[in-house]
């Protein structure tokens, strides 16, 4: 018997029951140091490398919560002919062959599953298809084991992204479906592109999108998520009832590793969260500003900093700060390779890359317990015995497509906190 995955989340922290990641595939081999840029990498990885580290992160997931591949629900939804046809009109409307809207059609569903994300290979059967620069007439979704970016569960609903680059539209397009017809998700979709603005800098990735309490949701505005992207969710939250808060943290633009909010704050327990400083603590630099939103009336103010105002609304947390406190230079190697970017299986339960060593030794100094993953997944170690632990995976091939574990992981429900 099917059990139905009620779409719920209300934390960042709360006990993690169901999540939708996506294990690397050929998608990421399908890529050049001439395209990676186009790609929005910076280098090229090593599938085989990175498939090894992206094990460990999914054996840790299935031995605490029910795990969904993004290949296998869209392989279910393919099978209803109208999912699959209006699907294949959004995807194929900017194609510059024709005949591809025929050929992915006529694929079985499995086969179009991994053909939608993989990439279609132009065929050189004609002059200008022959003479054609172009490898791809679908391109390969290089991002998309990033499953946080495409959709956000926000509460009982699911925010379809609109996402800054082109390249990344159709992951969108593929989590709306996935959302709207798999038959186990019961939940609604509000998308930030069909939300009436027509603003062409609207733009909202699920990586600046953070859930810090039902009433609470913080939110980065940079170089992925603009002002406009965040109107949408204050005409969303205008229809609660109860009053609402946005808190707004401005970031830097001129780094990459700088793209998304959790990439510089996360939440680690009810209590603790992890900060890169230099963004997020030091005054005067980035804009922190506070929204509330209480019977559709709009109040904006200007707040010190992300925790003085949380600390204000009933939220008081240590922070605790990646790559430790002693030098800024690890500070910032470690950001860099995704040394904020937690994921929170359950309170003071998180993923991290072990490659950032002083990170993984400041969580320690809080009374984190530091567990390898392969003894997670071997069984020599059981996670339900243990209060407070940080789970460390592999990272040298994963870190370097510009994400760590919550850039990988997007949550469909956790208990309550």
């Amino acid at each position: 018997m099917k059990e139905n995955f009620n779409v719920n989340v209300n934390s960042e922290v709360g006990d993690l029951e169901a999540v939708i990641i996506h294990t690397v595939g050929r998608e990421v081999e399908n890529m050049t140091p001439e395209n990676a840029e186009r790609a929005l990498y910076s280098d090229i990885l090593n599938l085989s490398v990175a498939r090894q580290e992206y094990v460990q992160l999914s054996g840790v997931l299935g031995k605490i919560c029910k795990v969904f591949e993004v290949e296998e629900l869209l392989a279910s939804i393919l099978r209803n002919d109208k999912v699959k046809n209006d699907l294949l009109t959004k995807v194929c409307t900017n194609c510059s062959d024709h005949r591809v809207l025929t050929l992915l059609d006529s694929l079985a569903p499995k086969a179009l599953a991994q053909q939608l994300i993989e990439g279609v290979e132009t065929r050189r059967d004609s002059l200008s298809r022959y003479l054609s620069q172009q490898r791809y007439v679908v391109r390969p979704l290089h991002n998309f084991f990033f499953t946080r970016d495409a959709s956000v569960s926000i509460g009982n609903k699911v925010l379809i992204s609109s996402m800054a680059s082109p390249v990344r539209e159709r992951e969108s397009q593929i989590m709306e479906a996935i959302f709207d017809y798999y038959p186990d998700f019961n939940t609604s979709t509000f998308s930030a592109a069909k939300s009436g603005n027509k603003c062409k800098t609207l733009s909202i990735e699920g990586g600046d999108v953070l859930i810090a309490r039902e009433d609470v949701t913080i939110i980065g505005i940079g170089s992925r998520t603009t002002p406009e992207g965040v109107d949408v969710i204050i005409e969303k939250m205008k229809e609660k009832e109860s009053v609402h808060h946005i808190i707004v943290q401005e970031l830097p633009t001129e780094r990459e590793s700088f793209i998304h909010l959790d990439m510089v704050f996360t939440f680690l327990s009810q209590n603790e969260c992890m900060v890169y400083e230099p963004v997020v603590m030091q005054p005067n630099r980035f804009k922190t500003i506070h929204i509330k939103i209480d019977k559709r009336k709009v109040t904006i103010t200007e707040e010190k900093n992300i925790l003085e105002c949380l600390s204000h609304l009933g939220m008081d947390l240590q922070p605790i700060y990646c790559g430790g406190t002693a030098d800024q230079w690890t500070q910032e190697r470690e950001q860099w390779h995704s040394g904020a970017n937690f994921f929170a299986i359950g309170p003071g339960k998180v993923i991290g890359y072990n490659r950032n060593e002083a990170t993984v030794e400041e969580l320690n100094k809080h009374n984190y317990q530091v567990i390898a993953a392969e003894d997670v997944i071997s069984g020599k170690t059981d996670l339900k015995e243990i209060q407070k632990y940080v789970v460390t995976i592999d990272g040298s091939e994963l870190s370097r497509g510009g994400g760590g574990a919550r850039c990988m992981t997007m949550p469909v429900r956790r208990k309550e906190v």
